[in-house]
């Protein structure tokens, strides 16, 4: 084995290691990757104030308050919001269950010529009513154990205190931390872990910054769109949606549906299920002409199912962490594949020639009159190899 191939070696079992490592410790990096995160928005606009003079300390902790104030601000805004609006659906859920007796249910059976109890909704309820006893007899189980060890909710503070302190010494530190890993970088592969890292760089830059606008534009969107046609949930189903709206079609399929079932609920008529339509046709627009294309870009390049796929797999592994990192880390996969591809391309594997094979050659120039090649006819024709006839 030459020296190339064991330095190649040895890279891949230092990736395979600090893979491992991730998968292993997923639990509890939840809140540096939150903190990451935050620390990597705000960076390019602390490297501005430090540009402009102040320290990066100084710098650091300008946009620190600001993006505290951003978070509080918004959770201050949104969680009355959101109350009321939970309240206001726990409120119709009576009226849902009348509409899916009386409307949907027979709708469904007329259509699918379904027997006459295959929605029977006294039969659910009265199978709900029978296991009642069990789920609360289970969630007993799981609240008592949860309060034995309060360890969930002391996991959760303590995620709440770490992801601010984490997220203020990483911005004061970041250009700090990327210049240490830039020196301890292997010379001989630092430009071309340096030339991936800046387009990176530029796709995280495009998605994170980017998609979070996007969807904060859809959900004000759709929430406002949804409040003016008159639904009572329309802001939370608004909201919804607009979170949703980083996986392609999710959020407008689930946005979508639940706006025509709570139009149907509270008013029974086609106006307002047309006037949803054309809320959802209209951020449709919205969204692939003007927010995407000016906000994101397209520099992803990652094909809706390849983001679907990143999403499951990454919720699959590593949890809600793997769900929150999954585009990211995909858009740098990306930027890895393409890179190979272009290695590849300029491989003696892909540009070496192949040698002529006589019987193709043949086939090749054997054309009927009519313009069609016979194949089989030129197979047959062949010399077999060896022979004193063959080539």
């Amino acid at each position: 084995m030459n020296h190339d191939s064991s330095r190649r070696w040895q890279l891949l079992a230092l990736v395979g290691v600090i893979a491992f490592l991730i998968w292993l410790l997923a639990p509890v990096l939840m809140p540096f990757a939150v903190a990451a995160m935050l620390a990597y928005l705000g960076d390019p606009l602390a490297d501005r104030l430090e540009n402009l003079g102040l320290k990066r300390m100084w710098a650091a902790t300008i946009v620190f308050v600001v993006l505290l104030l951003a978070v509080g601000g918004v959770l201050l805004l949104l969680i009355p919001l959101i109350a009321r609006q939970v309240e206001n659906l726990i409120d119709n859920l009576p009226h849902y269950g009348e509409w899916a007796r009386n409307v949907a249910w027979p709708w469904l059976r007329d259509r699918l010529h379904l027997a006459p109890d295959t929605f029977d909704s006294d039969r659910l309820l009265e199978a709900v009513k029978a296991h009642i006893g069990s789920i609360g007899s289970v969630t007993a189980t799981v609240l008592g154990r949860v309060s034995r060890s309060g360890i969930g909710i002391v996991m959760w503070l303590t995620n709440l205190v770490l992801i601010p302190v984490v997220s203020f010494y990483l911005l004061r530190d970041w250009d700090r931390l990327v210049a240490t890993i830039d020196r301890m970088l292997p010379r001989s592969v630092q430009p071309t872990i340096a030339h991936l890292a800046r387009e990176s760089d530029k796709i995280l830059g495009a998605f994170v910054r980017g998609q979070l606008l996007v969807m904060l534009a859809l959900g004000v969107f759709y929430g406002a769109g949804l409040g003016v046609v008159g639904l009572g949930v329309g802001p939370l189903i608004g909201m919804v949606a607009g979170l949703l709206s980083f996986v392609p079609y999710l959020g407008f399929i689930i946005g979508f549906v639940a706006a025509i079932v709570a139009a149907l609920v509270q008013y029974g008529d086609w106006a307002h299920v047309l006037a949803v339509c054309g809320v959802f046709a209209v951020g449709q627009l919205l969204e692939g002409y003007v927010l995407v294309p000016k906000l994101v870009g397209d520099k992803i390049g990652l094909h809706p199912v390849a983001v679907i796929f990143a999403v499951l797999a990454g919720g699959y592994l590593f949890g809600f962490l793997g769900v929150l990192l999954a585009l990211p880390a995909a858009s740098v996969i990306m930027v890895l594949l393409r890179y190979l591809l272009e290695r590849y391309r300029q491989s003696e594997l892909y540009n070496e020639a192949g040698p002529d094979d006589p019987v193709i050659a043949e086939v090749d120039v054997a054309v009927h009159r009519d313009g069609e090649v016979d194949v089989q006819a030129e197979v047959e024709a062949a010399p077999p190899p060896g022979s004193r006839d063959a080539p």
